[in-house]
């Protein structure tokens, strides 16, 4: 029988290979049969992987700016290195090693077995989180694990550092396409195969098998992006929450002989916590109701000053209609005076001969 191998490094979402959260391909009836080897607190690892080294490093820093406070910190904010690594082995497809077949349960044995010698391959990969998962479409082993050097010259004399730590176990990386990663990668591969003749499996090898790869990948990536989203969102309401489900457990005990009742310590911590929270969102909303408030009384102060403007505006266009009307009676009773003076005169030296048609034209105009 013949099976490919898939081999990868990439980002993972521990809470998704620990099953804190299920996605909708996970069959839920098979989680219990999921093999769990480890999995710690990275932060604690952190600390026994760097604690010393880090403490050292700063012991030789005569600058205060050039300490460093906290190595996990320092390393999540940084680019050069990751937290940790994930890398993900497979045999076969859902076609040939299905979970729930004969074949499936002998992939999930010979990863099992695999995983088993990981430690003793790798002295320099930390891992502190590793599964088998066989509740999805075929068996397939997660491996998270924090690569580290030691004996180094720069920085922490002990740190994170993935090439290092691949160049530690003997991987140096020759080119670009045959780096650290690839040989360790393939290195991998080879030990797989080795545990899959133990069990009669013989690896069919497909060039680079770029195209299982691309389509696990894929897969990963998105899972690792939906995870991401969610994980963001209950960090989210979790902050915001009160726990109300502890909150209606606390019963307050009464003291004999006196009118005081007494809580647990526990109980206490977590009323303070409630009553905490109550307040700083009393605050909050207050402190909005008040701008609220705020935002209302100006606008009702606008609204009147507009509503004034208005008046007076009406006002004023009255006013100007008014003068305007009185302007032109007055120029046109002028006119009337001029015209009344100017045929007196005429008429006074007998000029009307002089100015024929003209006048009889003007004094039609004068009767309209």
């Amino acid at each position: 029988m013949k099976r490919t191998i898939s081999g990868m490094v990439g980002r993972g979402s521990l809470t998704h290979y620990n099953r804190e959260f299920i996605a909708e391909n996970i069959d839920r009836a098979r989680i219990a049969d999921n093999l769990h080897y480890c999995h710690e607190n990275l932060k604690q690892v952190y600390e026994e992987l760097f604690g010393d080294a880090l403490q050292r490093y700063n012991d030789k820093q005569k600058r205060s700016d050039r300490k460093i406070e906290n190595y996990y910190t320092h390393i999540e904010k940084g680019r050069q290195e990751k937290l940790f690594h994930e890398a993900v082995f497979q045999l076969g497809n859902v076609k040939d090693t299905a979970v729930g077949t004969v074949e499936g349960e002998q992939a999930k044995a010979v990863l099992d077995e695999f995983m088993k010698g990981f430690a003793e391959r790798n002295p320099n990969l930390r891992v502190f989180s590793a599964h088998l998962h066989v509740d999805e479409a075929t068996p397939h082993l997660y491996i998270d694990f924090v690569p580290f050097t030691t004996g180094s010259k720069r920085g922490l004399d002990t740190r994170v550092s993935l090439e290092k730590a691949l160049a530690a176990q003997g991987f140096e990386g020759g080119s670009r396409e045959d780096t650290e990663l690839n040989q360790w990668i393939n290195s991998e591969k080879e030990a797989l195969a080795q545990v899959m003749q133990r069990h009669g499996i013989e690896w069919e090898q497909l060039g680079t098998h770029r195209e299982h790869l691309s389509v696990l990948d894929h897969k990963k990536q998105m899972r690792s992006e939906e995870v991401k989203a969610l994980e963001q969102s209950i960090a989210k309401l979790q902050q915001k929450q009160v726990d109300i489900q502890a909150l209606e457990q606390i019963v307050a005990k009464p003291v004999p002989l006196s009118s005081k009742v007494k809580l647990e310590p526990e109980e206490y911590k977590t009323l303070v916590t409630a009553a905490k929270a109550y307040v700083v969102q009393e605050k909050k909303e207050r402190k909005l109701q008040k701008l609220l408030q705020a935002a209302e009384k100006t606008i009702e102060g606008l609204k009147t000053k507009i509503a004034d403007m208005k008046r007076e505006l009406d006002s004023y266009r009255s006013v100007r209609g008014q003068l305007k009307a009185g302007t032109l009676e007055k120029e046109n009773g002028e006119l009337r005076r001029r015209n009344t003076l100017y045929q007196s005169i005429i008429e006074k030296n007998g000029l009307a001969h002089l100015l024929g048609g003209r006048q009889e034209n003007q004094q039609r105009r004068d009767m309209r």
